[in-house]
């Protein structure tokens, strides 16, 4: 049975080794979401550095889910002291668990204060696909996905919850997740 793969992309403010208080508290509620969604129905596995070192992510070992990447328009820094984004990438049994973690409970509260930890950007912040089972995805299809997002809109091959297409390619656009999101 095939799996939803979601990947998420943001250029902060600020450097991730930052010591401002705003930093620290986006640290603060990401760790407690992260712990959050692992047990939120559906979610099967999120890409985790093998290190576990805050703003290890160009340099980090990530195992099967590949190489750190991302996407053309980041144009901030690649070390630990420079980097300035959050990258998510994880597997979900479904599209509506994923949907449901997402916009319901912690999560949702962090993404009403997104803006005070995210530059505001022209270009999606996520994207949706379907691998097969026993598929881990990795980094560069993260970012290949949502790049093909913003080049050329929701299709089979990339998505957004709102725009979402079934396992077979066929889109659910009337059913969705039963939620208009933006």
């Amino acid at each position: 049975m095939p799996h939803l793969a979601l990947y998420t992309f943001g250029v902060l403010k600020s450097p991730l080794a930052d010591p401002a208080p705003l930093t620290r508290e986006f640290y603060d509620i990401g760790e407690a979401v992260y712990r959050k969604i692992s047990q939120h129905p559906g979610y099967l596995a999120r890409a985790e550095a093998a290190d576990g070192d805050r703003g290890m992510l160009f340099d980090a070992d990530w195992g099967a889910w590949g190489e750190f990447t991302v996407p053309t328009w980041y144009g901030k820094g690649r070390t630990v002291e420079t980097t300035a984004l959050a990258a998510t990438l994880s597997l979900w049994t479904d599209l509506r668990p994923a949907f449901e973690a997402v916009y319901t409970g912690l999560h949702r509260e962090a993404l009403n204060r997104r803006y005070d930890w995210f530059e505001r950007a022209g270009h999606p912040n996520y994207v949706c696909w379907w691998v097969s089972d026993g598929v881990i995805p990795t980094w560069r299809d993260g970012v290949s996905r949502l790049e093909h997002l913003h080049d050329h809109g929701s299709a089979a091959h990339a998505f957004t919850f709102h725009d979402s297409f079934a396992p077979d390619g066929t889109s659910t656009r009337s059913k969705g997740t039963g939620t208009k999101v933006d």
